[in-house]
């Protein structure tokens, strides 16, 4: 899934939001992840995802289940009046909706990685329009809006490599949802000046999801001093050197050491990496004879999950091999067709969420070297 990064345009980033000043806006009352009237209403319309309803009421009917239901994105129309607070979730609730998303519905074990991303990013657009239309203070709208990105984020990762286009998580609107999560989150710190404990790490995940992106890369040199020095986004800004360096070796030795949220953002952008890095060793090495390197050194250089994926992705690139486990760049056999392959990041991703639930790291306070630095 690419994300215009690198290409020098602008980030997209539109969020839904309210015209009214803050202080007309209500404050919403709804207890429940969705509100009792729109429960009954897609009950009666047979719009129930099948992950809300209750366990084994499926049949003709399917029954709504309060505690698994969560409101839908629904786009606010001209002219009609906004909704009551009755069907505005408060943001405590908000953010148990988020935690709700990342502990049960994101681990779901009965549904493709697609249908969970999809359902996923619509509640999320739902969550973040609610926060929008109801007076919240600055820390609490910072928290929900956190948490939702760093769900939608690890949603988004996770659906790599067998999401399909036209499908239930359409990639080009899952990227769209990613865009607006963090022109949310960004205006709300600009807005809200905090402290917000996990602003350097968020602002570090929006530089990686655009790497490259010159107009990303101004945003975030433009941010106080004391946010720019936190370890978050030293690493980041270090990561975007490297990848428009062009310089693999120092690029994947840095992914390597990434936290979970940073690689999830930044693994978009794995492919066209090591593709570039590929296409950089068969112009130093090609010759009519051909110069082979060992897979295993692939392997290390661009950070794969195995033999078997350096075998691929230079097979994918044109590039024969010998019988002793080596790649051979023969001149004029490089070939790019099509977007590079996506690869598993099992090593660069999924390995680093470890023994913690995605639930944890998306509700987690940030370490205390990662937080900003009093100037003196």
């Amino acid at each position: 899934m690419q994300n215009g990064a690198g290409d020098g345009r602008r980030p997209r980033g539109h969020a839904e939001s309210s015209s009214k000043p803050d202080g007309e806006l209500p404050l919403g009352t709804c207890p429940d992840m969705c509100p009792a009237a729109e429960r009954a209403r897609r009950e009666r319309e047979h719009r129930l995802h099948r992950l809300e309803v209750r366990p084994g009421g499926g049949g003709d009917r399917p029954r709504a289940d309060p505690r698994r239901a969560v409101k839908e994105y629904s786009r606010p129309a001209a002219g009609k009046p906004p909704p009551p607070p009755s069907e505005l979730r408060p943001p405590p609730v908000l953010l148990a909706t988020v935690r709700y998303l990342a502990g049960e519905v994101a681990e779901r074990g009965d549904a493709s990685r697609a249908e969970v991303a999809g359902f996923v990013a619509d509640r999320l657009r739902a969550v973040r329009l609610d926060l929008a239309l109801q007076r919240a203070g600055g820390r609490e709208r910072a928290l929900v809006l956190e948490a939702a990105l760093a769900v939608l984020l690890a949603v988004a990762a996770r659906l790599r490599p067998d999401v399909a286009p036209g499908g239930p998580a359409e990639p080009a609107l899952l990227q769209a949802q990613v865009q607006e999560g963090f022109g949310s989150l960004r205006r709300c710190y600009a807005q809200s000046p905090g402290p917000h404990p996990r602003q350097a790490a968020f602002q570090s995940l929006f530089l990686l999801y655009n790497l490259g992106s010159v107009e990303a890369l101004h945003e975030v040199l433009q941010l106080p001093a004391t946010l720019r020095s936190c370890p978050a986004l030293r690493r980041a800004l270090a990561v975007d050197a490297a990848f428009r360096e062009g310089n693999a070796a120092r690029l994947f030795r840095l992914l390597r050491t990434l936290p979970y949220l940073q690689s999830c953002a930044v693994q978009c952008h794995v492919g066209l990496a090591r593709r570039r890095a590929l296409a950089r060793l068969a112009r130093a090495l090609s010759t009519p004879k051909g110069q082979a390197l060992p897979l295993a050194f692939m392997v290390h250089l661009l950070a794969l999950d195995g033999p078997q994926e350096a075998l691929d992705l230079c097979r994918a690139h044109g590039l024969p091999f010998d019988g002793e486990e080596r790649v051979v760049f023969l001149r004029g056999r490089y070939t790019e067709e099509g977007l590079p392959p996506a690869g598993t990041c099992k090593v660069l991703v999924e390995s680093k969420l470890g023994e913690r639930t995605l639930e944890e790291v998306v509700m987690a306070e940030e370490e205390d070297d990662d937080r900003p630095k009093s100037p003196g």
